[in-house]
């Protein structure tokens, strides 16, 4: 992760006053472009109450799936992917953090 992004996440968690989720940074997202929850779960395929219950931390999202939103907002994969593999390592109990970097 390159210092700027390490800048950003840390600017992005001290504000949220916790760890950043890919609910988080999906809520993050919609409220910038200043969208209900409704137009912008339109935007991603799902319904308002799956994107409620990711936002909320309900729901977990898969890597594929993670990566589709990604490119349906016009972002790069790796973050939102890395996110999505962080719940699931968190969810699973272990203590480790997740870092990806590109297939050779």
């Amino acid at each position: 992760m390159s210092t700027k992004k390490s800048e950003t996440m840390k600017f992005l968690e001290e504000t949220a006053g916790r760890s950043l989720t890919l609910g988080g940074l999906l809520e993050s997202i919609r409220l910038g472009e200043e969208k209900s929850q409704a137009g912008f779960a339109k935007k991603l395929g799902i319904s308002a109450s799956h994107l409620c219950d990711i936002e909320k931390g309900r729901k977990v999202v898969s890597p594929e799936r993670a990566a589709r939103f990604a490119k349906i907002l016009g972002r790069s994969p790796h973050q939102f992917v890395r996110l999505s593999l962080q719940e699931l390592v968190d969810e699973a109990g272990l203590k480790m953090k997740v870092s990806l970097d590109d297939a050779a």
